[in-house]
Formats: C-alpha cells, sequence, structure tokens
C-alpha cells in the first residue's frame, strides 16, 4: 500500500498516510474553500486501505481548528475507521490530539467517539 500526502496551508491540514505502517495523520487547520473537493483524494485512499491494512494502524487526529464542512468530513473519516475497527483486519489505535487548555476541541473529539463508538486516546498538549 502506498502513501498520500498533502502539505499543510493555511487553509488545509497537513496530511500523511503510511498505508506501509499502518500511520495515518491529519494535523493542522481544515478550513478549505471545498472540504469535500479537497478530502476526496484522502477518502479514496482510506477505501483501498481498508481492504487491505496493516497489521496495526495508528490514526492522529491533530487539528487546532476545524469548521463545520470538514466536521463532516471527519465523521466519515471515523465511520471508515470503525469499519475497519470491527473488520478485525488490524489492531486500531486513534489518538486525538488537542491543546489542554481547548475544551471545545476535546469536546469534539468526544462526540467523535461517542458517535462511532471506537475507543480513542485523548492526548493532550501545550501547544501546537
Amino acid at each position: 500500500m502506498s502513501t498520500y500526502s498533502t502539505q499543510e496551508t493555511e487553509k488545509t491540514p497537513a496530511i500523511h498516510f503510511d498505508g506501509v505502517n499502518g500511520r495515518l495523520e491529519l494535523r493542522g487547520k481544515s478550513v478549505p474553500e471545498d472540504s469535500f473537493k479537497f478530502f476526496q483524494p484522502m477518502h479514496d485512499w482510506l477505501d483501498q486501505y481498508i481492504e487491505s491494512p496493516a497489521a496495526e494502524t495508528e490514526l492522529n487526529v491533530a487539528l487546532e481548528y476545524f469548521n463545520t464542512s470538514s466536521a463532516k468530513v471527519l465523521l466519515e473519516v471515523f465511520k471508515k475507521m470503525n469499519r475497519l475497527h470491527q473488520s478485525g483486519k488490524t489492531k486500531l489505535t486513534i489518538n486525538w490530539v488537542y491543546e489542554d487548555d481547548d475544551d471545545d476541541m476535546l469536546e469534539a473529539g468526544q462526540d467523535y467517539q461517542s458517535i462511532v463508538d471506537i475507543p480513542m486516546n485523548f492526548v493532550a498538549i501545550d501547544s501546537f
């Protein structure tokens, strides 16, 4: 399985998905003009990855901020991770990284966890 990467910009997060090592990461801010268009290649990659994942998969979501349309995209990512988790094909770890004084981002992660019912680790950091 190949990798999928994008560079971080002022409006879009860095995405680095390494299919060989099972390391998936979203980092930065997510306020693209068209979230669905920006994230479509990532979703396509995830669909392929789910078919043949690494033995262990670690998803790290370290977003400083995301808009409403990005929130919908994130929900789809977590739904895909839920399907992957239920398939039993990989040992899945999800880390939701947030600044320790950002209660809104912590709540957002907890909301996603409750919606898709997958175990998540909540990792507080000093700053991005």
